[in-house]
């Protein structure tokens, strides 16, 4: 991993994901906040507060070692990616708030993401100053993840036509993206690839399914109907593993490798739990619906 044309090409690549998201955007998706109120903010618990510890305890349980440890705490810190918008679309969650849900996640993200990954740098490798995140150092996060994102909704807004016309296009792009970061990544650790799926496999599996099961059952436990849980259950269980992964391996951030692991270990494994997921909760709506007739007759 010591390519400077790829540790160089990191925030831009990033940057091309997070314009996709900005091209979906206006700002009424902003004020949908207020139109599910209850959603929007049992969804943000979960993934701010409730999924670290979740993650804390996992970490702790499959004994990561600490570099690792801290890898999928950033994971768990990272936003849901406009990846958790397509499986909304996919499987029936509510695609409008799934896209807000992204939205405010990853401005949230500039905030929350050091108190995590600072706080599980200083438990689990003893020096958060050499290691973690400075506040001063999410400036360049700001830079790659926020003005992407008002780029994109600016074009929404000032030319419809073209951000139509560029949104297909750069959502494909944002998955070449995605792949060629995570195969960079696993390609540039591959002397080491065999034990780091040994140690964090299991965790990062145990992980994602977790995630997306709270993130669909804590909502539907609050009073949020199915199809804005589904949409939650998504954004909580499909991180933007290419923020992740970015933040672990640039020099002005973690400049970590090993860190960067855990994000690429699973933005493999969440397309395949995410289709599982989506398949469970949409054959249990089906369910629901040929029983109904049933039972009220």
């Amino acid at each position: 991993m010591d390519s400077p044309l790829l540790l160089a090409s990191l925030p831009f690549a990033l940057g091309v994901v997070m314009l996709g998201l900005g091209l979906s955007l206006t700002p009424d998706d902003f004020r949908r906040v207020g139109q599910h109120p209850k959603a929007v903010l049992v969804t943000l618990l979960c993934q701010i507060v409730l999924l670290p510890v979740i993650c804390f305890a996992l970490v702790s349980a499959f004994g990561l070692p600490p570099a690792l440890a801290v890898g999928l705490l950033l994971v768990a810190a990272s936003p849901g990616g406009p990846t958790a918008n397509l499986f909304s679309h996919l499987f029936g969650g509510h695609v409008a708030l799934s896209i807000t849900l992204t939205a405010v996640n990853s401005l949230l993200a500039v905030l929350t993401l050091p108190i995590v990954v600072n706080l599980s740098a200083g438990h689990f490798l003893g020096d958060a100053a050499s290691v973690g995140l400075r506040f001063d150092k999410m400036t360049q996060v700001f830079l790659i993840v926020v003005l992407p994102v008002l780029l994109g909704m600016l074009v929404r807004t000032r030319a419809p036509g073209l951000a139509q016309r560029l949104d297909r296009p750069v959502r494909a792009l944002s998955i070449v993206v995605l792949v060629t970061v995570i195969s960079a990544v696993l390609y540039g650790e591959r002397a080491n690839l065999a034990g780091y799926f040994v140690s964090v496999g299991l965790a990062v599996l145990a992980f994602n399914i977790v995630s997306l099961a709270v993130g669909y059952a804590v909502p539907r436990l609050a009073g949020v109907e199915h199809r804005a849980a589904t949409a939650a259950g998504f954004e909580i269980g499909i991180h933007n593993t290419a923020f992740a992964i970015t933040v672990a391996l640039s020099p002005g951030l973690l400049d970590s490798p090993e860190m960067a692991i855990p994000g690429a270990v699973y933005g493999i494994v969440m397309f395949f739990t995410a289709a599982g997921f989506g398949w469970l909760v949409t054959r249990r709506t089906r369910v629901g619906a040929v029983r109904e007739p049933g039972l009220t007759g």
